[in-house]
């Protein structure tokens, strides 16, 4: 979640007491995820290290003041922090200073009156469907192709993020019992922890069942519940799948940088493409707000008007 983050002091703050009881109370009374946790943390910290040169510290949190609220925020933008970054660490703050103010260790919000930066309006990129497809198929001579455990959960990983759309934290979160093949679904506990039901494409059904005849092969605790498994038998995470993703863009030839959420993208991107109405489209990525899922149809404007600008008699780009 966090794109430019880091530390504003050399030395690693010590997180305060105040900071810890806040990620507690996320973890259990909001039922955050520990992805959001964590960045949250990272956010808090980074501004404890800026109270630092003040000689204040989020553990007097009644003592930090607008002042130093505006300060952080300009040193945001002078490092030239990303929009969405910033909007998260002032939401993380924000959220601090409520429990603060319940647990009467601040009289006020510092962060009162301080505005979100807007976010720049970047349309979220996706494959191509030829793209898609060569990721998802690879070559004789390719890695993945050489039928190991690993080449085969990797391939059901892939199927599984293109065909159902899930977010890279969801399907590492599946366990064994969440993985209904018989059906064709999974069980996905998506964003604010809502469970929902996500089909299961036929090629991914059959990757999908392939791997699931294996997995004992990476099993090292009998016990082990997480469905897709890492090298040492352990659930595989997220920056594994990440890199697990790219290198199969590679061997496919895609030239730029692929990520898993870019598979979630494609999987919207190409079901607008094939007629899909925007509505069964929010309910299959799990968006909570149709305005989420609208992104997508800037993309299929944009594929509209090049088909439009190259065909019709009365474009310009027609005659050329």
């Amino acid at each position: 979640m966090s794109s430019t983050s880091g530390s504003t002091d050399a030395a690693a703050p010590v997180r305060p007491a105040t900071v810890a009881a806040y990620l507690d109370h996320l973890a259990v009374a909001k039922g955050y995820a520990p992805a959001t946790i964590a960045a949250y943390g990272e956010d808090l910290l980074q501004f404890e290290a800026y109270l630092a040169r003040s000689g204040l510290t989020l553990a007097r949190p009644g003592e930090v003041t607008r002042v130093e609220a505006r300060g952080f925020l300009a040193e945001l933008h002078r490092r030239r922090e990303a929009k969405t970054s910033m909007g998260r660490k002032l939401s993380a703050l924000r959220g601090f200073y409520v429990f603060m103010r319940q647990k009467k260790l601040a009289a006020a919000d510092p962060l009162s009156g301080l505005k979100n930066p807007k976010p720049e309006k970047r349309q979220p990129r996706a494959l191509n469907v030829d793209e898609a497809v060569a990721l998802v198929s690879p070559k004789a001579a390719s890695p993945h192709a050489d039928g190991s455990i690993a080449s085969c959960r990797d391939l059901a990983l892939a199927e599984l993020l293109y065909g159902s759309g899930l977010r890279v934290s969801e399907a590492v979160g599946l366990d064994v019992n969440d993985v209904d093949l018989s059906q064709g679904i999974v069980r996905v506990l998506g964003k604010g922890s809502k469970e929902r039901l996500a089909p299961v494409s036929d090629a991914a059904r059959k990757r999908l069942r392939e791997y699931s005849m294996r997995r004992g092969e990476l099993v090292t605790a009998p016990a082990e519940q997480a469905f897709f498994l890492g090298a040492r038998g352990g659930r595989l995470d997220r920056r594994q799948a990440a890199r697990i993703l790219d290198a199969m863009a590679r061997e496919a030839g895609i030239a730029q940088h692929t990520h898993p959420h870019m598979l979630r993208h494609s999987f919207a991107t190409h079901l607008l493409e094939s007629g899909a109405d925007l509505r069964s489209v929010q309910e299959l990525l799990g968006h909570e707000r149709l305005s989420t899922t609208q992104r997508y149809t800037h993309l299929e404007l944009a594929r509209i008007m090049r088909v439009y600008d190259k065909a019709h008699p009365r474009s310009d780009e027609s005659k050329s």
